[in-house]
């Protein structure tokens, strides 16, 4: 949304609480103290996390999508530093990103990569630009990512207080530690396996040619 000028957007303010991080270890959004979550796009990620420390004061200015507590940033300002605005992916966005993608994962513990699991109670449901489910925030701190047709067949399970287990590759870093979920459940001794995401795009839409198996093992929980 580089093409909105932020001036005219609503202004929200919080305290820093937490960064959230995607499957390979970059920032991808924030939480704030009071709950509200913020979404911004990869390329604005280093700067993000360069400039902002939890407990600092942060003023987000962005729309909100329909229904969700979030709201995706076109300019985040950290105190009176200068704000920080989406003025769009590089020219070399793909190749800039796999740099970040892999600088990030170099920064990781030895122990990430490796098959890993987790069990608790969602504290944060974690979302895409548009509103989209994408995740959850569990009480042990762990982010759990999963595709956004997995999530939105998993409906109301997907929400603050329920259970979720997950099973999938885990990264570690200075931000936090998240699983790219390969099977979710209720319960460890409840799993079931997802499908990869072939046959859908970025933003979760259906592409002719997809099979339901991976909507079965959501909705199965």
């Amino acid at each position: 949304m580089h093409w909105i000028d932020p001036a005219y957007l609503p202004e929200t303010k919080g305290n820093l609480d937490r960064f959230l991080i995607n499957p390979h270890g970059a920032a991808d959004g924030l939480l704030l103290r009071d709950g509200k979550e913020v979404h911004f796009p990869p390329h604005m990620s280093k700067a993000i996390v360069a400039a902002a420390s939890v407990g600092d004061m942060i003023s987000v200015r962005g729309v909100r999508p329909r229904g969700v507590n979030m709201i995706a940033a076109v300019s985040i300002q950290v105190g009176t530093e200068t704000p920080i605005v989406d003025h769009g992916p590089p020219n070399a966005e793909h190749d800039e990103l796999k740099r970040d993608h892999e600088k990030a994962e170099k920064m990781a513990t030895p122990e990430s990569g490796r098959s890993a699991d987790t069990e608790g109670l969602i504290m944060h449901v974690l979302h895409g630009p548009r509103g989209e489910k994408r995740g959850a925030l569990l009480d042990n701190g762990i982010m759990v990512r999963m595709p956004p047709h997995v999530a939105a067949a998993m409906r109301e399970k997907l929400s603050p207080e329920h259970r979720l287990a997950a099973r999938g590759r885990s990264l570690t870093n200075a931000l936090g530690t998240v699983i790219d979920a390969r099977e979710i459940g209720v319960s460890l001794s409840a799993l079931h396996a997802l499908e990869p995401d072939k046959g859908w795009e970025r933003d979760g839409r259906k592409s002719p040619g997809r099979d339901d198996k991976a909507r079965k093992a959501a909705t199965a929980i």
